[in-house]
């Protein structure tokens, strides 16, 4: 069984739902200029409106009422609240920020704020963005601007949503703002610069919270998961999970993101089979990048099934051609969410969240006015089945944020992608309930008990 005070909600980024692009002093980000490079993002979209969250947040926090959901993820646009990254504090994006809270609160509904969802503003971006050392302290003082305005109602905040992506998608492959092609080198000091900056943001957090707070980071990751509970398969799914991939993707991995900051140093796999590539890393910046933090998130769409070779080497199990997929073409794998907390808790001895976890489906508005979604609602019900069969055998999870809320803003793709529980008709930005929203609000009220256990 679940928790009795598990913490069901679902999840939302700044940029990709709030519109108000340049409004009410807002600066400008690395999203806000990419989105206008033609051929970037699908069919030329924009976040400019979005799902107007910016002014519909009120209806959006009574719909996550009526919900149930006991906490939500959002993040803070650091261009909204401190238009050039720096300096000068916008009072009109705290205001809103503020307002948002409160209504949260008042809904009976925990905010869980997260720092950076990828909005750069582009006045550091010109300064040097993450390849300048200095936005280790600019990042820190923004953190420290959060705590001073918010911690007062909010306890539970996360540094970074991600680093794989903004670093990996950004600055490696360019298929995300800002859209480069990095040189290899550029980037392993790039996600240097953001362990630093997670680590000074953690310290600022907790010298300016008004009251105790939690303190976790959200990075992602495709699972391997072992194709037998043999023990052999089960070490060659935990060996691929904790591997470190070739240079090409070396982005996409666990432990170059997550050991410096909860094991205290840069896995010796990675530093060997790095070395050439990485900046200096100085004993001060061992110990600032692991500052101690109250939990960890992770964000788990998929896995790939692994056995151990006849060479005693990790092999992964071929899909069939009748393989289940989502509308953007993810595997569907829902032993991810078993094996992926349970091996990352072994690994860090830390309490888990699932920061995020959905799909995207191709959902139509029927003749009768509704959304039908059975297929996320099987996906659903098979991966929090996963989910529920680790919070039995032990491993310490304490909450599952849905992604997500609202339709919204995919990235470089768009709008052609639904991962919501509520449908949004981005022309008349009505909000229309799935069915998979009442399926979530009943399986919240009953705190998971009808999910079935596979064995």
């Amino acid at each position: 069984m679940f928790p009795e005070n598990f913490a069901w909600g679902a999840a939302t980024s700044a940029y990709q739902i709030e519109g108000a692009v340049a409004e009410d002093g807002k600066g400008m980000h690395i999203w806000d200029v990419y989105t206008k490079e033609l051929g970037r993002i699908f069919e030329g979209h924009t976040g400019d409106v979005a799902c107007d969250h910016y002014h519909r947040y009120e209806e959006d926090v009574a719909i996550m009422k009526e919900m149930g959901l006991k906490a939500y993820r959002f993040s803070v646009d650091w261009s909204r609240v401190m238009p050039e990254g720096r300096g000068k504090v916008n009072e009109k994006g705290v205001e809103f920020y503020s307002h948002l809270i409160d209504s949260l609160l008042e809904a009976g509904i925990e905010p869980y704020l997260t720092l950076y969802h990828w909005e750069l503003p582009y006045e550091l971006y010109k300064k040097g963005g993450w390849m300048n050392e200095e936005i280790v302290e600019w990042f820190g003082d923004y953190a420290a601007l959060i705590a001073d305005r918010f911690s007062d109602r909010v306890t539970r905040f996360f540094t970074f949503n991600e680093p794989q992506c903004f670093i990996g998608l950004g600055f490696l492959t360019g298929e995300h703002a800002p859209g480069l092609k990095s040189p290899v080198r550029d980037t392993f000091v790039m996600a240097h610069h953001v362990l630093k900056a997670h680590g000074r943001a953690v310290q600022r957090l907790r010298e300016r919270a008004k009251q105790p707070v939690e303190i976790g980071i959200a990075p992602t990751i495709s699972v391997s998961y072992p194709a037998s509970d043999q023990p052999e398969d089960v070490e060659a799914a935990r060996r691929e999970l904790f591997g470190l991939p070739d240079l090409e993707n070396w982005t996409w991995n666990v432990s170059w993101w997550s050991d410096p900051i909860l094991l205290g140093g840069y896995p010796e796999e990675g530093l060997e089979k790095y070395g050439p590539y990485l900046p200096k890393i100085t004993e001060e910046d061992r110990k600032l990048i692991a500052q101690p933090i109250d939990f960890y998130g992770q964000n788990i769409y998929n896995g790939r099934c692994v056995y151990m070779g006849e060479e005693g080497k990790p092999c992964e199990v071929k899909r069939n051609e009748d393989f289940l997929r989502t509308a953007m073409d993810w595997p569907i794998t829902p032993e991810c969410l078993y094996w992926g907390p349970r091996l990352l808790q072994e690994r860090y001895k830390k309490p888990i969240y699932i920061t995020e976890n959905g799909l995207s489906c191709r959902d139509i508005v029927s003749a009768d006015g509704r959304v039908h979604d059975p297929g996320r609602i099987e996906f659903l019900s098979r991966y929090l089945g996963e989910l529920k069969r680790a919070c039995a055998d032990g491993v310490d999870v304490r909450g599952y944020f849905q992604w997500s809320l609202l339709d919204n803003f995919e990235w470089c793709r768009g709008y052609g992608e639904r991962f919501g529980l509520i449908y949004v008709d981005y022309q008349s930005q009505k909000r229309i309930w799935k069915d998979s929203g009442y399926w979530y609000r009943k399986l919240i009220a009953e705190n998971g008990r009808s999910l079935l256990v596979q064995n």
